[in-house]
């Protein structure tokens, strides 16, 4: 029951003809109207986390979409010495004459010089079963043959321990040492290079660079390439140290890490794809933007490639309508262009063959073969 205040001070529900009742104090703003203190503070957190993580991210896709701009250098096209990435079937017994035949045709006045042939994957403790590869002598004849001038290098991967709890161990100094034995005994069968792929890896693995180091003795004494997948540089300055604070998979090398990598190699080739650009602008922006800085720190005693897409997927990171071959090529033309368009040794690598399709080709030949 509502109770009234009369102007007597007393309080009560009987009513007297000769007291007015007193008029209301206004009552106090409804907590739905007022916002609480930490209601405001929680919006002023999202607002400043939303302006952090926002701006950056549209600051970034403005500069790719920019670094697209303008036309490539008259001269940037091959140089005859780009290389491709072919599947495991070439050496497992998959592949036979006409295949090889097929594949002289389609690779005829492309520039490619250099085939990469998945030979592996190595062991977790670095060797490299025979069985994996009982073709693979038939495949270096019949290259020979058909492509003459053209050479085979056995790639080499496997799953590195630090992006997972099973993989291999680059500080185990046996664990180098048998891949550098595998290494050689893939030279014994008559490929005349080494294409090492270990992922994910850090940028900064001294371990690394020990095993290049071996490596490259090793492919010296036998006037063999060493060549190495490569990943993606910093496109921001020690962006690869946050991303290793939220991710697994180390995305990014450090620009002073890859030239540290080049230096050491006969070949490095930048897997310059899965870079979750959602444009086909500001990926082609992000290539130029990849090339220019491999460039910066590559030797030019060392031959730069950057990779081409030849496959198409959608996901989060790598969506097929912007991560064009057309688009990286023209990217890889304006980086060169900005950064030395005179390089000798540089080249496209177009990943993988068994996923190509007759569009990959055409942008390839097209805006780089010509």
């Amino acid at each position: 029951m509502d109770h009234t205040e009369s102007r007597d001070g007393t309080t009560g529900t009987d009513a007297h003809t000769d007291v007015t009742p007193a008029t209301p104090e206004p009552a106090p703003e409804s907590g739905k109207k007022r916002r609480r203190p930490w209601v405001r503070r929680v919006g002023r957190i999202a607002l400043v986390l939303a302006l952090v993580l926002v701006v950056p991210l549209l600051a970034v896709e403005t500069t790719l979409r920019v670094n697209y701009m303008g036309d490539p250098a008259d001269g940037t096209h091959t140089r005859g010495r780009d290389a491709m990435w072919l599947g495991h079937a070439w050496v497992d017994g998959r592949k036979k004459d006409a295949d090889v035949t097929a594949l002289a045709r389609r690779l005829k006045d492309t520039g490619v010089r250099d085939l990469y042939v998945h030979t592996g994957p190595l062991e977790h403790d670095g060797t490299l079963p025979e069985s994996l590869y009982p073709r693979a002598r038939w495949f270096i004849d019949a290259v020979h043959r058909e492509l003459p001038g053209v050479r085979v290098q056995a790639f080499l991967g496997d799953v590195l321990a630090n992006g997972g709890p099973e993989g291999l161990e680059l500080s185990d100094a046996a664990t180098r040492a048998e891949v550098v034995r595998s290494a050689g005994q893939v030279l014994d069968t008559g490929y005349e290079g080494v294409h090492l792929d270990l992922e994910p890896l850090h940028s900064g693995d001294g371990h690394y660079l020990d095993l290049l180091d071996d490596l490259r003795e090793l492919t010296r004494e036998r006037d063999a390439q060493l060549s190495v997948a490569a990943h993606q540089i910093d496109p921001l300055p020690h962006l690869h140290s946050v991303a290793g604070l939220v991710a697994d998979h180390p995305k990014w090398w450090s620009q002073k890490f890859f030239g540290q990598v080049a230096r050491r190699v006969d070949q490095i080739a930048v897997m310059s794809y899965d870079t979750a650009r959602l444009f086909e602008s500001t990926y082609g922006g992000y290539v130029a933007q990849q090339t220019s800085l491999a460039l910066e720190v590559t030797p030019p005693t060392t031959h730069l490639l950057m990779g081409l897409p030849f496959y198409y997927e959608n996901n989060p990171s790598h969506w097929g309508h912007a991560e064009t071959v057309a688009a990286a090529v023209r990217g890889a033309r304006l980086g060169l262009s900005r950064t030395d368009p005179d390089r000798e040794l540089f080249g496209l690598a177009p990943y993988i063959d068994f996923a190509a399709s007759e569009t990959n080709w055409k942008e390839f030949e097209d805006g780089w073969v010509r």
